[in-house]
């Protein structure tokens, strides 16, 4: 058996290994709590909306939320290991390529890495905050965001960092909403084990959920080009101060109101990639 061959059996053992059952397991579970937080974060944003108060709508939030409940902790400890496992499955594609003709394309295993070290993140916070650490994971965005931009700012050519950054999560939102309404998630899902019925479903939770996701991505990186501008951290903004933001619109909280269901309709959206994500 040459060198050629043998190598070539390595890479399939690998990636056999990355398509096994565990990694299946843990991607999935991971949508699952994906979707959960997105939930809690559109349900706290709504109470933002129709009350003018509550708690911080954002990942901080969410966990609290869920923290107080009976049994929480449990529950915490539950979702961080799921999103380990989102974690991972992101890791294997990174390393293996992922599902489909052009998985293996050099810029989506860059987005995967990219995806692997934020979920990586996640999974801390929310195992932190499960472990005793509250100022982990239930921490406000919106200081983490002012004190990140704080510091960027102080650096030589702060404020052309803090502003390509803007820039860019701004891109990323306007980029996230279109291909959620050009419907191309549909590579990634198993449509054809779809109902009629369900497919609908899918179809409205991803749209919707995917366009009030952009807008809210595209709407933080506006305000992160302001602070970069003004040479002002305070005019950054998290995702609890981003959602408000909408409230002071013509529209009033109307607007929030949408984006709130939008947010909601994102977790569905990522319980049915738990069950269709091709993986």
């Amino acid at each position: 058996m040459n060198t050629r061959s043998v190598a070539a059996q390595g890479r399939g053992q690998a990636r056999r290994a990355a398509n096994s059952a565990a990694v299946e397991v843990g991607a999935r579970a991971g949508f699952g709590a994906r979707g959960i937080i997105y939930v809690l974060v559109g349900a706290l944003a709504l109470q933002i909306a129709l009350s003018g108060g509550g708690k911080q709508a954002d990942r901080g939030g969410a966990i609290a939320e869920i923290a107080e409940k009976p049994f929480g902790k449990v529950v915490l400890w539950l979702l961080g290991i799921a999103l380990v496992g989102m974690a991972l499955w992101r890791l294997s594609e990174a390393l293996l390529g992922s599902a489909g003709t052009d998985g293996g394309k050099p810029s989506k295993r860059a987005m995967a890495a990219g995806r692997f070290v934020f979920y990586s993140f996640v999974a801390f916070s929310v195992l932190s905050f499960a472990a005793g650490d509250s100022g982990s994971g239930g921490g406000s965005s919106d200081q983490q965001s002012q004190d990140v931009t704080a510091k960027a700012l102080g650096w030589p050519g702060g404020q052309w960092i803090v502003g390509i950054g803007g820039v860019a999560i701004a891109c990323a939102g306007i980029w996230i909403a279109v291909r959620a309404i050009m419907r191309k998630y549909h590579k990634h899902l198993k449509m054809a084990e779809m109902s009629q019925k369900v497919r609908r479903a899918v179809d409205f939770a991803g749209v919707f959920g995917g366009a009030a996701r952009g807008a809210v991505f595209a709407t933080a990186g506006g305000f992160a080009v302001a602070a970069a501008v003004s040479h002002n951290p305070d005019e950054s903004k998290g995702m609890d101060d981003t959602l408000r933001s909408f409230t002071e619109t013509p529209v009033g909280p109307w607007l929030l109101v949408v984006i709130a269901l939008g947010l909601v309709a994102f977790g569905v959206f990522s319980w049915f990639n738990a069950r269709y994500r091709k993986v």
